[in-house]
């Protein structure tokens, strides 16, 4: 086999990955459980279950590069196994054919913080998904000797498709729909939004770099920084409605997650959205010479994906 790039994972930022991987003619195979629906063209597909150590050998084998873009649900009790098992077959699959790895990963190592998020802070100990997206820095970074890994970390995504988010189906999707959108956070605290085409273009730059990129963290650039409601006015003023927004405050919200699991899960996050969150992306800006994406742009291309 002669592909140079594998894609654990077909989510948002794996399709989107994938899409400009294949609009540049490279070859990519795109490794999961199942095979997508509506899957792009010029990918290939393998049968691959992170769990099981031998099909994830199989799916790397001849490639160059992986891309690890997995999602599991949003379950801490599902976390604390499948993240790890997963982490420990890509890395061995990558040191035993020499491959470079690129992770797409979140921000949640560093818990709860007061200034703007930089690589360099400490791994945190704080609650069961946080600790174990520290757990799994730790991970790749213990196999710094054997694999090449760079790990390029963005906040909360937004984008064409993109549903299940904070700005997703029942933002930015309900007001393209004619609905009335809602909020399960407090919309007036400045928040930075990672858009996930960015996500694909600053993926691509890591795939690129030199090896002096790998063997550490990368935080992904976003636009200006803006509140939710400013965001949503936005998009409300692009469709040309008069932005009505429904917002539930954290009683509420913990009363819903008592009938609601996906809710519950949310609150040992809640300092992501009791505070400013903001994201210092100035090492990959100044190394890449990247630019985000304007929200303007970025705002458009997600209403009319949710409209068509």
């Amino acid at each position: 086999m002669n592909h140079d790039i594998v894609i654990f994972g077909y989510g948002p930022v794996g399709r989107a990955t994938a899409d400009l991987l294949a609009a540049q003619g490279r070859k990519v195979r795109i490794a999961q459980r199942h095979h997508p629906v509506d899957f792009g063209r010029g990918l290939d597909f393998v049968h691959a279950d992170a769990s099981d150590e031998a099909s994830v050998m199989q799916a790397v084998e001849g490639a160059a590069q992986i891309v690890i873009a997995l999602g599991f649900p949003y379950e801490a009790k599902l976390w604390r196994t499948a993240w790890p098992q997963a982490m420990g077959h890509i890395l061995n699959a990558a040191a035993r054919e020499n491959l470079r790895v690129v992770f797409v990963d979140n921000l949640y190592m560093y818990g709860p913080q007061s200034t703007p998020l930089v690589e360099t802070m400490p791994l945190t100990d704080y609650g069961a998904k946080p600790s174990l997206r520290a757990a799994l820095t730790r991970q790749w970074q213990a196999a710094a000797g054997e694999v090449r890994f760079a790990a390029l970390r963005g906040s909360d995504f937004y984008g064409p498709g993109v549903i299940n988010s904070h700005l997703g189906e029942f933002a930015f999707a309900a007001l393209a729909r004619g609905k009335v959108p809602m909020l399960f956070d407090p919309p007036d605290i400045l928040h930075d939004f990672a858009f996930v085409p960015d996500f694909a273009r600053g993926v691509v730059a890591l795939l690129d770099a030199p090896d002096d990129a790998f063997g550490q963290a990368w935080h992904l650039p976003n636009a200006a920084t803006q509140t939710p409601r400013a965001l949503l006015q936005q998009a409300a003023d692009i469709l040309g409605v008069r932005l009505k927004l429904r917002t539930l405050p954290f009683f509420a919200v913990d009363t819903l997650g008592l009938f609601m699991p996906a809710l519950r899960e949310l609150k040992e996050m809640r300092f992501q959205w009791d505070r400013p969150y903001l994201v210092d992306a100035t090492k990959f800006a100044t190394r890449f010479n990247f630019t985000p994406t304007p929200f303007a742009e970025g705002l458009a291309a997600t209403l009319q994906s949710f409209k068509t």
